[in-house]
């Protein structure tokens, strides 16, 4: 019979591995709760003194911010409520408390940030962690400019109605009521009351300026015909949600004059393509 020692090696080989293995994910287990004990340490002034507050307590905190979200990004300030409201509890909820994130918005690859952990779709799953609240509404604003939404900036900054579906359809919550949730809330407390109506070249001004941030990287697409000796200040680069009806009325032209300036058979555009805006 063969001497078995010459097995010993492996054997001490895979067990080195496997020690290292688990000494690894324990290192990460170690690291998130870690960091969560310092957002926990970082907050237990906060926490110890918490004093719950009423959803007219927190509409009253925040209103001021959501206004002037609404007035950056064109978001309905009624909208930004109506989710903080939800998804914090009133500011109650346990990441709004620890975390100040008021939208239950979680990490991904981008975020450098602090973090937290907790259960939620998955376990232990990763949550931002803001410096105060205002962070929370500005990272809710920002995380709507992604293309997906981009259509609902072509409603009325008024229309919360469209606004509450449209983030359901767009995917931003899985719970199918979600929309009326938001309905329900803005009802309630009368939150449309901080929308304020805009005129229609405010709103054409909202829309070019909101998606145009989310078109920063747009590509150029090649230079059509009709524009290739334009002066540049004659041209227009459409971007995601424009249409003719859009941008004729953005520069003072009817339909049928923008595709008489630019040779147009048919009401089809494409991100990118120069129209030629002025007689």
């Amino acid at each position: 019979m063969r001497n078995p020692a010459y097995l010993l090696p492996i054997f001490f080989s895979a067990l080195l591995f496997s020690s290292c293995a688990v000494h690894n994910g324990l290192i990460s287990n170690r690291e998130a709760h870690r960091n969560n004990q310092e957002v926990q340490k970082a907050n237990s002034a906060a926490i110890a003194g918490y004093k719950s507050q009423t959803s007219l307590e927190y509409i009253d905190h925040f209103k001021t911010i959501a206004v002037q979200e609404m007035n950056l990004y064109g978001i309905p300030a009624s909208i930004t409520l109506a989710q903080g409201l939800f998804e914090s509890g009133s500011g109650n909820g346990e990441l709004a408390r620890v975390a100040n994130n008021h939208f239950g918005i979680k990490c991904n690859s981008e975020w450098k940030g602090k973090t937290y952990y907790k259960d939620d779709d998955n376990h232990n799953d990763c949550f931002r962690v803001y410096d105060k609240a205002e962070d929370s509404f500005r990272d809710h604003s920002e995380f709507l400019k992604r293309p997906r939404y981009a259509k609902l900036f072509q409603l009325d900054k008024n229309d919360y109605v469209g606004w509450a579906n449209g983030l359901k359809a767009a995917g931003y919550a899985t719970n199918p009521n979600y929309p009326q949730l938001l309905i329900t809330i803005i009802q309630k407390y009368n939150l449309d009351q901080y929308d304020r109506p805009e005129t229609d070249t405010q709103k054409i001004q909202r829309e070019d300026r909101v998606l145009t941030q989310i078109n920063d990287n747009v590509i150029t697409a090649p230079k059509d015909t009709v524009t290739q000796s334009t002066p540049t200040d004659k041209l227009y680069t459409v971007v995601t949600g424009d249409t003719l009806y859009s941008i004729s009325r953005r520069f003072g032209l009817t339909v049928d004059e923008l595709k008489g300036l630019n040779n147009l058979t048919d009401n089809n555009i494409r991100i990118g393509q120069k129209l030629v805006v002025v007689k």
